[in-house]
């Protein structure tokens, strides 16, 4: 380990064992790094969560029924059965669409896809206890989760949800992300959602710190940075949503570096988490691009590729077969359209229907990372999908649906996949994490963290790949479309590991 980079280690460890730091003594990025740093809890221990979350479990409940998508109430077909959209023609529909790829990679495909024009609130309630910031965080049932009970936002809502158009309960806490009562912002920013599922989909992705009383209900706790983050290697806890908006949490931790190989953490890889946090701080002379260099690549990547969309009736999809159950895929692949009927005592309308697209294979997605010049790298991809805004997003080395290429040649795989399902000793990070249960059933992919060797297809990877440093993607986590979800996730994360 580099002994310069050692002896920057706690230069400011005298200003965290502080009992009060305030916004005006502490970056926001630091209060955030010394939460993350209280992993027993602070106004909430482990163990009172713990027997908090059996109670949600035992006690909050969901039946979920699959029914055929002409038996949804509340929904149906419009004329020659070309979109599945609501009665009341909000929250979202179903349609086709025709994809028409030219420049890099073109190729022409049709799909079912999701229309949702409304941007949703993902809020995340932020309060000092004992001098560490604290989240509000939910336990929420979607009809989708496998596991039932996951903590979400505070705020988890689309326009729909939360101005009531179900004629149900309001939004729990909805006033501190909207104008006048909002508290101090730490974080807003528009981020995407699948651009494989979704057309055009974004939600604000919030954190607002409040100062004032804040009633708690039962089905909410407030929990240190460092519970989260340990909660984030459990299975299927916690959910998209949070993960999307933790992973817009201030990162500035310039002039302080957490040092796990001096024995005041708990990581089980104290090594790659000093080079986790040694590429936060890492200056942009240190990464093997520049900042403009990726923007501009990036850009490239834009320009270079075009997207026609063209809208196509259900019923006339190629590949695709729609009957009065579900839409599929003649060959089985991809995913599935289905319907659920859904009752609840915990939401806020008590029964309702809807349609979930239902993946057929769980999602396999990898960061692959290296030490170049001293300092860890993520190898990025270049991610077009046809539901982006920006027709590319920053996504992860490995985004995939395994079974889709099963049948395949090793050349018509996506590149890095066998490299990947290889892996064995070099793997920092394996969850099995679900995607966002409101609109997907039983949708999950096992998301990795790797550190590859020196080959030189690695070193030297295709255009569409770039190497970067964990700083400059965080950076790139202040403005929008930048960073897919699934990248998101992994960035989230990365705190676990320090």
């Amino acid at each position: 380990m580099d002994g310069v980079r050692r002896g920057e280690v706690n230069v400011l460890s005298g200003i965290l064992s502080r009992s009060d730091p305030r916004p005006s003594v502490l970056p926001d990025g630091l209060r955030v790094l010394r939460s993350g740093s209280a992993t027993q809890g602070v106004l909430t221990t482990n163990e009172e969560f713990s027997a908090w979350l059996r109670e949600r479990e035992a006690t909050d409940s969901m039946t979920v029924e699959q029914v055929p998508l002409d038996d949804m109430r509340g929904w149906h077909f419009s004329a020659g059965r070309a979109a599945l959209v609501h009665d009341s023609g909000k929250f979202f529909s179903v349609g086709g669409v025709d994809v028409s790829r030219t420049g890099r990679g073109p190729r022409s495909w049709q799909q079912p896809i999701i229309r949702q024009n409304e941007v949703g609130i993902l809020g995340l309630l932020a309060k000092e206890f004992g001098g560490v910031l604290h989240f509000l965080m939910q336990a929420k049932i979607e009809p989708g989760n496998r596991r039932q009970v996951q903590l979400s936002p505070t705020v988890q809502a689309t326009r729909s949800n939360y101005t009531k158009v179900h004629g149900g309960a309001s939004t729990p806490y909805l006033e501190h992300f909207l104008r006048p009562g909002r508290g101090r912002v730490l974080a807003d920013v528009l981020q995407s959602e699948q651009g494989t599922w979704f057309l055009g989909k974004r939600n604000r992705n919030m954190v607002v710190e409040t100062t004032d009383d804040v009633p708690v209900r039962d089905n909410f706790r407030w929990l240190t940075f460092g519970q989260i983050r340990q909660l984030l290697t459990v299975p299927n806890m916690i959910n998209m949503d949070s993960r999307t908006v933790l992973s817009c949490l201030p990162s500035d931790t310039s002039g302080w570096l957490f040092d796990p190989l001096a024995g005041n953490g708990d990581c089980a890889d104290p090594e790659f988490a000093f080079d986790l946090q040694r590429s936060l701080q890492a200056s942009e002379a240190e990464g093997r691009h520049t900042d403009a260099e990726i923007i501009s690549w990036l850009n490239d990547v834009r320009i270079d590729t075009a997207i026609e969309l063209r809208p196509v009736g259900l019923a006339q999809l190629e590949d695709w077969e729609l009957s009065r159950s579900r839409i599929e895929h003649r060959k089985g692949k991809h995913f599935r359209v289905i319907g659920v009927s859904v009752a609840s005592g915990q939401r806020e309308v008590t029964q309702w229907a809807q349609p979930l697209i239902a993946p057929c294979d769980v999602g396999l997605v990898a960061f692959l990372t290296r030490r170049i010049n001293g300092v860890l790298h993520i190898l990025m991809r270049a991610s077009v999908e046809a539901g982006f805004l920006d027709v590319a997003e920053l996504g992860p080395t490995l985004q995939c649906n395994p079974a889709t290429y099963a049948d395949l040649p090793p050349q018509e795989r996506p590149r890095f996949y066998d490299y990947v399902l290889a892996a064995r000793d070099n793997i920092r990070y394996d969850v099995l994490l679900s995607e966002e249960g409101g609109r997907f059933y039983h949708a999950e992919c096992r998301y990795l963290v790797l550190e590859c060797d020196a080959e030189p297809a690695v070193l030297e990877p295709h255009p569409d790949f770039r190497w970067m440093t964990v700083r400059q993607l965080m950076a790139l986590l202040r403005h929008h479309n930048y960073v897919n979800v699934q990248a998101r996730t992994l960035l989230a994360c990365l705190h676990a590991l320090w």
